[in-house]
């Protein structure tokens, strides 16, 4: 597996899980890993439930937004070397060619944002995401990637997709 230096988290809206996805591989890779994330019809801004989630965990919820998978494939774009889908609707779009070709998984996980009842309830159902994010991202984090060759890699992906949680 080449070096994975940048991750770009994907989700339809880009206002939950792959705003977790992003903050999370920040943190968790000591600053290793430049983390996006993006959507294919973002919905222009973070669920509450993400923000608040993000607040208590440190994070500056400023600091994350709602935008476009587009903003990652023009010429002045960052280069990604891993793309993860966390939502089945943006596994199965036809994906936007990012430059470089990068790496791609789907790490599917319920949507914490269709969660109902009290603002107690959604926290928990964000609380349970991120609890799922933070276990993948440490099991990808783990791996050696230096050894492993492109077949090793996506196989190495999909079992960390398939881990508890699975959507």
């Amino acid at each position: 597996m080449p070096e994975v230096t940048s991750v770009l988290v994907l989700c339809t809206g880009n206002s939950a899980r792959s705003i977790l996805g992003e903050a999370l591989f920040a943190r968790l890779s000591d600053g290793k890993i430049a983390a996006y994330s993006a959507g294919s019809k973002p919905k222009g801004f973070p669920h509450p439930g993400a923000l608040r989630l993000l607040e208590r965990r440190g994070f500056d919820p400023s600091r994350f937004s709602s935008k476009s998978w587009h903003v990652f494939t023009g010429p002045d774009a960052p280069k990604i070397d891993l793309a993860i889908t966390v939502c089945g609707n943006a596994s199965g779009e036809a994906c936007p060619v990012f430059p470089g070709a990068p790496l791609r998984a789907h790490w599917g996980l319920l949507d914490p944002a269709d969660a109902e009842g009290s603002e107690a309830d959604v926290d928990a159902a964000f609380e349970e995401t991120a609890r799922l994010l933070e276990m993948r991202i440490r099991a990808f984090l783990a791996l050696d990637t230096a050894a492993m060759d492109a077949p090793e890699s996506q196989q190495a992906l999909a079992r960390i997709g398939a881990m508890e949680g699975a959507a």
